[in-house]
């Protein structure tokens, strides 16, 4: 098979797996569509939205569907980091026993990781989290463990704010894209949440999903084939620039928000992590798409997601920044014209 039929094959693969979770979660089109970039892309998802609106079904059937294990762990004040990694108790003997956490029961086979209310976990948890964000291994019992297959979901709580520990900056940055769940708008598709026997039983209902829709395994090395298979033009480069740019000085390209001294708005645009990262989920969109080149709407459909949280705002602005930095990226992608 060349490299432009395997590419093909993993497509088809790929739609299959979206297509399998929309039956699961439905009303969640958008965020399944971006949830496969992140898969593709090799990406850690932030997920944010009201309790009870499918986030931990949408992961279990994303589980399901692309094979190797889950594991689940809450976030809590009292959570310390080697709660992630052992467990210690008193067996039946009366001895000592240690079992091994979420994160090292499965091994090399875990796929998803998933930390629900990661901002009720302390700073201490989220310095172990990084480092396995950012190295897919963690250290214990005087070795090194990996995890070369590993995508971690985390899911922040906007309802509720005591008790929490906000995540510093260089943390959100290692998350590929934040995404929130929403209620589907649709009248008939919130009838069939409430009225539909299917879907108030979730085990039955991921339990109908195909398992393994995609080898896990094969995707870390198929990732980078698709990043060298799409191409970018010269044009599409410098519109990609001129984005990045204007994250950092958005008053230097006729960027205006109304009421906002667009002057002291921004205290440091996208990194250049962010924005490669912005291209590597761009790259996806354009395979996932069926075509080898990118095209701005490519980068224009992430933009948000990708780089919204990577905009940090002066302290002036920063509490109104659930209003401001949506309004920001829409005004940048509206002001610099594509090619």
């Amino acid at each position: 098979m060349t490299s432009a039929e395997l590419l093909a094959d993993w497509r088809q693969r790929a739609l299959q797996l979206q297509n399998a979770i929309n039956q699961a979660v439905i009303g969640q089109e958008d965020p399944v569509a971006k949830i496969t970039v992140a898969l593709f892309a090799r990406g850690h998802v932030m997920l944010e939205g009201d309790v009870g609106v499918g986030k931990t079904t949408l992961l279990r059937a994303v589980a399901r569907t692309l094979g190797g294990a889950y594991e689940r762990i809450e976030g809590t004040i009292d959570l310390m980091p080697n709660d992630l990694i052992y467990h210690t108790y008193i067996g039946e003997d009366g001895k000592p026993r240690v079992d091994p956490g979420p994160l090292l029961k499965h091994g090399e086979a875990l796929s998803i990781f998933f930390f629900n209310e990661v901002n009720r976990a302390r700073p201490q948890v989220h310095s172990l989290l990084l480092r396995v964000m950012a190295e897919r291994s963690v250290s214990a019992f005087n070795r090194t463990y990996a995890f070369p297959y590993l995508q971690v979901f985390a899911d922040r709580n906007r309802v509720e704010k005591e008790e929490t520990f906000e995540m510093p900056s260089a943390a959100r940055d290692r998350f590929l894209m934040e995404l929130r769940i929403e209620l589907p708008e649709d009248p008939e598709l919130r009838m069939a949440l409430m009225f539909d026997p299917r879907f108030h039983q979730v085990d039955a209902l991921i339990a109908q999903l195909p398992e393994a829709v995609v080898p896990y395994r094969e995707i870390a090395t198929l990732a980078p084939q698709i990043q060298t298979s799409i191409q970018a033009s010269p044009a599409l480069q410098t519109y990609a620039l001129e984005l990045w740019q204007a994250t950092r000085r958005p008053q230097d390209y006729g960027v205006r928000l109304d009421g906002v001294d667009m002057d002291e708005l921004v205290l440091a645009g996208a990194s250049a992590r962010g924005m490669s990262m912005l291209l590597r989920a761009a790259r996806v969109h354009a395979w996932l798409d069926d075509r080898d080149y990118l095209i701005p709407e490519d980068i224009q459909a992430l933009f948000h997601e990708v780089i919204g949280h990577r905009i940090f705002l002066t302290p002036v602005y920063e509490l109104q920044r659930e209003q401001l930095v949506p309004r920001l990226t829409q005004a940048i992608l509206a002001q610099i014209a594509a090619p």
